[in-house]
């Protein structure tokens, strides 16, 4: 049974349609991406199936709990706060009595401007991951991160129980779904 499915989904913008008649269907424990070039709506995607962006037409149903990861302009970290920090106002948030968490080698009193792009989405995936969601979004996997690092994100991305989407300009991971999306309309 899917995790998330969506039918015939859409985001009209003014008189433009930035995406349209997506159906899409995301299993428990799978991952799939959202891939096309910058300005092709692959944000707007990924908000929408993570029931974060109102939609103008079509349906998405997600099972459970949604947390988003790293989708900068929206979920960031907080630039003063230490990763631990982060942690530990996350657990406050979620109404969690806050616990230890595997910080995946980030330095604990690393503050959020220090960050590079690679540690954010780590720090992303930390936080989503408390919430103990049945789906993560997260925004921009390949965006300014060399090779090691995102052979390294995606093998934390697979050892997740949770389904995932992700959004990159290509995908070089296997997944079990990839919505390609083309230039901008």
């Amino acid at each position: 049974m899917p995790v998330l499915h969506a039918t015939g989904a859409g985001v009209k913008h003014r008189r433009r349609w930035l995406f349209r008649d997506l159906d899409v269907d995301v299993d428990a424990g799978e991952v799939a991406a959202i891939v096309g070039p910058p300005g092709s709506g692959r944000t707007t995607v990924l908000l929408a199936l993570a029931q974060r962006f109102q939609l103008s037409a079509g349906r998405v149903d997600v099972t459970g709990r949604v947390a988003l990861g790293h989708v900068p302009g929206v979920s960031e970290p907080e630039p003063v706060l230490t990763v631990a920090e982060h942690v530990r106002e996350r657990f406050l948030l979620s109404g969690r009595k806050p616990a230890e968490v595997d910080l995946l080698q980030l330095k604990p009193d690393a503050k959020g401007f220090e960050l590079s792009p690679y540690e954010r989405q780590v720090l992303g995936l930390i936080l989503a991951g408390i919430a103990e969601p049945d789906l993560i979004a997260l925004d921009g996997v390949d965006d300014g991160l060399d090779a090691a690092e995102r052979a390294a994100l995606w093998e934390q991305i697979r050892q997740l129980s949770a389904a995932v989407i992700v959004t990159a300009r290509e995908i070089d991971a296997d997944v079990a779904t990839v919505v390609r999306l083309g230039g901008a309309q």
